[in-house]
């Protein structure tokens, strides 16, 4: 068991939720599903990723924001198509790599190479990179490495 796992508040979709979830990453489980005494789900464990999370069924009285999202590391343009277009359906796509699901959770849709390309050698290459992310919403890393090479 993780000594820090995360906590997510839903308002009844905790277990539709956790299966999206489970459904669109590889590596991803169910784990334990805690009843409420109405008989419906209280809280539904699950893992992405090897990391650990808790949907719970709190009610309307608190909702996502971007104060908090999730980031997914990707190593293709492949990768992030995937994550990108299973993770939109229902959601609200945002700039920079930024979507919302159809539960209004965040996530970053991040190519790994974004690191080198943000904070590569060449100041100017990054400065270009940086300016062309800004006006994206899906990243595409063919275009962001044009922009740091100056194409």
């Amino acid at each position: 068991m993780q000594k820090i796992s995360t906590c997510l508040w839903f308002d009844g979709q905790a277990a539709e939720a956790a299966g999206f979830y489970t459904s669109t990453f590889d590596h991803s489980s169910m784990g334990q599903t805690m009843l409420g005494p109405d008989g419906e789900a209280l809280t539904v464990e699950f893992e992405i990723e090897g990391r650990q999370f808790t949907g719970l069924n709190g009610g309307p009285a608190f909702s996502f924001n971007e104060a908090v999202s999730l980031v997914v590391n990707c190593d293709s343009q492949e990768e992030v198509d995937k994550y990108w277009d299973a993770l939109l359906v229902g959601g609200q796509e945002s700039q920079c790599g930024w979507l919302k699901d159809k539960f209004g959770l965040s996530w970053q849709i991040v190519p790994t190479a974004m690191n080198g390309l943000l904070a590569g050698p060449d100041p100017e290459g990054s400065q270009r990179a940086l300016e062309a992310m800004m006006k994206m919403r899906k990243l595409d890393i063919n275009v962001l490495q044009r922009a740091y090479d100056g194409d």
